[in-house]
Parts: structure tokens; sequence; C-alpha cells
């Protein structure tokens, strides 16, 4: 594998990464809003998009390792993983900004 292959490669896993590290500081932040506000129903949310964001940690662990036949679709399922879970965990805010 060619060493520029390598760099583009590192650069998708450190943007992805970075992504996933921000939604999981806003995931926590919902989280201590929502057990402040005895919100059952955002915490039990929550609860299930940590879970999401946990299975896209494996997955960005398995694209690093992944050859070149696999990559591309590996990092496209990551990529539409970490858009849904930015999408709910935007609707989770919305529900505290109405609030």
């Amino acid at each position: 594998m060619s060493t520029p292959t390598n760099v583009a490669k590192q650069a998708v896993h450190d943007k992805i990464e970075s992504q996933v590290k921000t939604v999981q500081a806003k995931l926590d932040a919902l989280k201590a809003k929502a057990e402040a506000a005895k919100a059952i129903a955002e915490i039990k949310s929550i609860a299930d998009l940590v879970v999401k964001k946990q299975a896209i940690d494996r997955k960005l662990s398995e694209l690093k390792k992944s050859g070149e036949t696999t990559y591309e679709q590996a990092k496209a399922d990551i990529e539409s993983r970490v858009a849904d879970l930015e999408k709910s965990m935007q609707a989770i805010e919305a529900k505290f900004k109405a609030a």
C-alpha cells in the first residue's frame, strides 16, 4: 500500500474520529441535562445513542485495518452511521431547547 494512500486513510480516520468525539461530548452534556430534568424518555434515547456510538467506534477500528477492497464500503458505512448519530443527537438537543 502506498504512503499517499495511508495518509489519505489516516486523514479520513482522524476526521471521523473527531466527529465521533464531538458527538460523545454532546451526548454527555445532554445526558446530564436529561438527568437533571428527570427526562426519562430522553435518558433512554441518549443511552441508545451511546450504544450506536460504541458500534461506530468498533467500525472505525475495523476501518483502520481494512484492505483496499473493503475500505470504501466500510468508510461509507461509518460515515452514514455518524450522520445518523448526529441527526439523532440534534433531535434530542432540539427537545431540550424547546423545553
